[in-house]
């Protein structure tokens, strides 16, 4: 059932897109619907709806929680990929939106260029969630600010460390700590800085420090991702070595509070980018992390697709 309204619509591309306040009640919202789901109770408000997903990169997650959760919404998710539509063979982005708006209730887009779900945004008359890019990837920090809020309650104040790559999972990090209030010590090698266009709006909220130990010292909450993202493999050699002091280990979470949690958005590389005594460990979240990816896009769909304020 295709919404004719032609207003524009709210996206979700960024964390920035919602306030702070929004955030918090879209994580209590999906700790909620877990909660239901949970006592085995239904709840599908989306029945004879459509979830458009188009995914240029691939994906395990991100794709399974997306249609299982718009499934157990009562709607229908279908999942195109590059091979499956005239986006892969050059049609303009423009066109895609305008059709595919026009079928479908929602569209999630997991691609390349944060450039593309923008423009396919401005010409959409549905709402559109970005399932990762390049640049950002604010699904993953939905569900690892769920994860933080469960185990240990409203995360304003804490320290942060994200140790690795200044890529798409420390910009979202950025951006969380911006809206979230928590500071965020950010440990990478010379020449893998997050991008200064993400960093400098943050304030002194974020700070970058070389020596990974340093960063960790008195951590709440340390956060790891792989060293070579998707479309790097063939830098992996050169980024084994550039990285190659910046695992996190035994050591690293040493000097963490003793009470720090540990997550990775996955998949991981045990003996890179972190150790298997690390992920394995007492004091990672990693599998409930990943759970969460489901319970919060859920509250994200809920949210987008019925047209309601979270904080409301």
């Amino acid at each position: 059932m295709v919404n004719d309204n032609t207003a524009s619509p709210r996206h979700f591309l960024s964390l920035l897109d919602f306030d702070g306040r929004e955030l918090r009640a879209l994580i209590e919202r999906a700790i909620e619907l877990k909660t239901i789901l949970g006592r085995g109770e239904n709840y599908r408000p989306f029945s004879g709806h459509t979830l458009g997903m188009i995914f240029e990169k691939s994906s395990t997650r991100t794709r399974v929680s997306f249609e299982v959760g718009m499934t157990q919404l009562g709607g229908h998710a279908l999942f195109l990929s590059s091979r499956d539509t005239q986006l892969g063979r050059g049609e303009p982005i423009e066109d895609s939106a305008r059709v595919l708006s026009r079928m479908v209730d929602c569209i999630t887009i997991r691609t390349f260029q944060h450039e593309t779900v923008e423009l396919f945004a401005l010409h959409s008359r549905v709402p559109v969630i970005n399932a990762l890019t390049d640049l950002l990837h604010p699904c993953q920090l939905l569900a690892d600010m769920q994860t933080w809020f469960e185990r240990r309650g409203d995360i304003a104040g804490r320290q942060v460390t994200w140790i690795g790559d200044g890529n798409n999972m420390c910009h979202s990090y950025i951006n969380a700590a911006r809206r979230f209030d928590f500071k965020l010590n950010i440990a990478c090698p010379e020449g893998y800085e997050p991008d200064a266009e993400v960093l400098e709006p943050a304030g002194d909220r974020c700070r970058i420090i070389h020596d990974p130990a340093a960063a960790a010292e008195g951590a709440d909450l340390i956060v790891t991702d792989v060293w070579a993202s998707m479309g790097q493999e063939e830098e992996q050699a050169r980024r084994e070595k550039a990285f190659a002091g910046y695992q996190v280990n035994d050591a690293i979470m040493s000097n963490a509070d003793k009470q720090a949690l540990f997550m990775h958005c996955l998949p991981a590389h045990r003996g890179e980018e972190v150790s298997a005594s690390v992920i394995d460990g007492p004091q990672s979240v990693v599998w409930d992390e990943a759970e969460n990816r489901l319970h919060a896009q859920k509250a994200l769909l809920d949210i987008l697709m019925s047209s309601k304020n979270p904080a409301e």
